[in-house]
């Protein structure tokens, strides 16, 4: 089965809501979490999620307790577990 990267973003609305909620659960065995952070200058909190369809990625999110304020595809332009790119302008 094919997977896709999204991006689900929520935002801290409420006053002393706050973000950081447990993302662990976002991991299942249809979708995987790849990573989260927080913002907090912005008030937002981004987790990084693949799944099959965008459907999918909000129904375990919501069944983790992780409200979605939005979810946008993406597309990565380096994956975490990528080798590092190298520095100095060495070439192969």
């Amino acid at each position: 089965m094919a997977t896709r990267l999204f991006v689900l973003e929520r935002y801290d609305r409420v006053p002393g809501e706050c973000a950081d909620v447990p993302v662990g659960a976002l991991s299942t065995g249809v979708t995987r979490l790849r990573g989260a952070l927080r913002i907090p200058a912005d008030d937002v909190a981004l987790a990084l999620v693949e799944g099959p369809d965008a459907e999918t990625v909000v129904a375990v999110a919501a069944a983790a307790g992780w409200r979605v304020d939005r979810l946008t595809p993406a597309e990565w332009i380096t994956a975490p577990d990528a080798p590092a790119p190298r520095s100095g302008g060495d070439r192969p």
